[in-house]
């Protein structure tokens, strides 16, 4: 028999699927469930346990992990189940007030909720470099950590249950921003491969110390909120966003993305910053315009 802790996932999506796997893959006694039927012969083959029901599953472990799509899915699945002294750690998607309501949920109903986001896709979870923001109390994750650690690092943000989704969404943001203005800038130029090895160069460098290293430089101007513009002041800038938009727009081609961000220049130019660095944007970000 096992010594290793038991688990119990909830949505066999590629997600919870992949989880319940690497589980498994580790030794850990995994009963699953999915609210639609039918997706979890592979994990069963390989020796997990399929309940019958939800409420079967969640009795089966007293650590819960639940992948679904959001946490209404959670409430949807788990209503009328008895969550006395379990733990619950929910890595589906929503927003932080919502993640913070479902807190106060689950603990009127007698147990414990950890939210997180897990920062990698299906292939890898379990991986070197895998991660996983959590919020909520500390007791539970420092209880489970060599369980959760299956999956990727556990880093714990903060009690308030929000914080995970916080982290979570903003890593994304910087995910979907950079990639998709990798799309836009492929569609200029016309050949992805003639613009790959330049975009390479660019991120590894703005993570760098040298003279691109602008994440380090950005960010220390962030924290002491002072916005130097020297030699590559915002205006320039902004004069530069409008046109980039112009060479999207003589070519035919969708230039939302760069519009927006010709939009953010304008309005911090036209509230004075000018002068001032790239960072003095946070400015404006703060101030979301009405």
């Amino acid at each position: 028999m096992s010594s290793r802790e038991a688990v119990t996932v909830i949505g066999l999506g590629a997600m919870g699927s992949t989880m319940a796997e690497v589980f498994r893959a580790a030794g850990h006694p995994t009963t699953v469930w999915n609210r639609t039927a039918g997706k979890a012969a592979k994990l069963v083959a390989a020796g997990a346990v399929e309940a019958a029901t939800a409420a079967e599953a969640v009795a089966a472990s007293n650590l819960v992990v639940i992948s679904q799509v959001d946490y209404t899915a959670m409430d949807d699945s788990l209503a009328g189940v008895d969550l006395a002294g379990k733990v619950l750690v929910n890595l589906s998607s929503d927003s932080p007030e919502r993640l913070r309501s479902a807190s106060r949920s689950v603990a009127e109903r007698g147990g414990t909720l950890v939210t997180g986001g897990i920062m990698v896709p299906p292939p890898g979870i379990g991986q070197p470099g895998a991660y996983v923001f959590y919020s909520g109390p500390v007791e539970p994750v420092e209880a489970h950590r060599e369980t959760l650690e299956v999956l990727g690092r556990a880093d714990h943000m903060g009690t308030d249950p929000g914080l995970a989704m916080l982290y979570y969404q903003a890593m994304l943001n910087i995910f979907w921003s950079t990639l998709i203005s990798y799309f836009y800038s492929t569609a200029l130029v016309g050949a992805a491969e003639r613009v790959r090895p330049y975009a390479e160069t660019m991120l590894r460098d703005l993570a760098e110390d040298g003279p691109m290293g602008f994440l380090r430089i950005l960010t220390a101007e962030l924290e002491k909120g002072e916005y130097p513009g020297g030699e590559n002041n915002l205006h320039m800038q902004a004069v530069g966003a409008e046109h980039v938009v112009q060479a999207f727009d003589e070519v035919g081609l969708d230039s939302g993305v760069p519009r927006a961000v010709a939009a953010i220049f304008a309005r911090a130019d036209a509230a004075g910053h000018g002068p001032d660095g790239l960072s003095s944007l946070i400015e404006v970000i703060r101030k979301p315009s009405v």
